[in-house]
């Protein structure tokens, strides 16, 4: 009788262990805030892709200097394209480093990158601006590098798109074995235009606008529940448009503009990636905790600089939900966070 309950009990400790190996079973609330850059903490337009050699999650994002007392907006100028990773599905982050992208002379600008992967191959696009600014300006254009493991890079050229301020890709392959591309144009009236390449290098620019009407910036494109999708930075909060085949945009409405309560989420989202794992959609946003609207820095000191607490950045996470034909998200719900390994392709 001793034997058979025992026998009982291992079975059971054996199945116990079983699901709490499955992500299905395990609570993964992410930390707020996600991660912070621990160099200059001003961590700001992630985007994820995940490294299939390592089998980890790599983030990076546009690592703008905080933590630098500097004239004006220079803190986020000379910015590298800093990198952090994650060996457990999302949910801590280690940094490693800043990306080497420099191909010119000087100290030059780096901003908000996109990274795609394709034939073993990955991709990224990124901003580029020569030199440091203490004011908004310089001339910004889109470069494309190719790696095999997610942090050497080789420069392969400036992209032959319109010759002037455009800045945000995003990029898709769709049904019509192009790649896509949609980006911010800032002397269009800060809009979305898209073009589009078979080879990476020769883009041919749409002539409408993929969504115009009110500035807006950061566009990001992603699958889900068989439509396309795509959320743009309005700088108080993401505006949601859904699509059934990625060229005509309906909008939905804005996520992420309102103040969240967990620790460093407010006072909005900013500038967003969506990671789609399973049958989850996660979006990866940042915010100015230290502000009280996104756009508010402040008044400069009496030395023409901006205070540490409004130049501060936080990444955090939260789950979009589809519901009634569309997509919501409620930055203060639990929700279980989890990337999943992903196949090659």
């Amino acid at each position: 009788m001793k034997g058979i309950i025992k026998c009982l009990a291992l079975l059971l400790l054996c199945n116990i262990q079983a699901k709490a190996q499955t992500p299905e079973a395990i609570t993964h609330q992410p930390p707020s805030p996600l991660y912070r850059d621990p160099i200059y903490d001003g961590a700001a337009d992630p985007v994820l892709a995940y490294n299939h050699a390592e089998k980890e999650w790599t983030m990076l994002y546009t690592q703008r200097r905080a933590n630098v007392q500097s004239p004006g907006v220079a803190y986020c100028y000379g910015s590298a394209i800093g990198v952090a990773t994650s060996k457990d599905h999302g949910h801590s982050w280690v940094y490693k480093g800043a990306l080497n992208l420099e191909f010119e002379q000087g100290q030059n600008t780096f901003w908000a990158p996109d990274v795609i992967y394709d034939k073993g191959i990955y991709h990224m696009f990124v901003v580029y601006i020569r030199g440091v600014y203490t004011q908004w300006g310089g001339d910004a254009h889109l470069v494309h590098y190719t790696s095999k493991n997610l942090w050497n890079w080789k420069y392969e050229g400036k992209l032959n798109l319109p010759d002037h301020n455009i800045i945000d890709p995003t990029l898709m392959k769709l049904p019509d074995g192009k790649w896509h591309m949609w980006y911010k144009d800032q002397k269009l009236g800060s809009i979305t235009m898209t073009a589009q390449s078979t080879d990476f290098v020769n883009w041919k620019v749409d002539d409408k606008p993929a969504i115009g009407g009110k500035a807006h910036e950061g566009p990001k494109i992603f699958r889900f529940k068989n439509y396309y999708w795509m959320i743009t930075d309005e700088w108080h909060g993401q505006q949601v448009y859904r699509s059934k085949d990625a060229q005509t945009w309906e909008q939905q409405g804005l996520v992420l503009d309102t103040p969240g309560h967990r620790r460093d989420d407010t006072p909005t989202g900013a500038h967003a990636d969506v990671v789609v794992s399973g049958d989850h959609a996660y979006i990866i946003y940042f915010t100015h905790p230290g502000r009280k609207t996104h756009q508010d820095s402040g008044e400069l000191d009496k030395d023409g600089c901006y205070s540490y607490s409004t130049k501060r950045t936080s990444i955090h996470a939260a789950e979009l939900e589809f519901n009634n034909g569309t997509l919501t998200c409620d930055r203060d719900k639990p929700f279980n966070f989890w990337l999943d390994d992903m196949n090659d392709k």
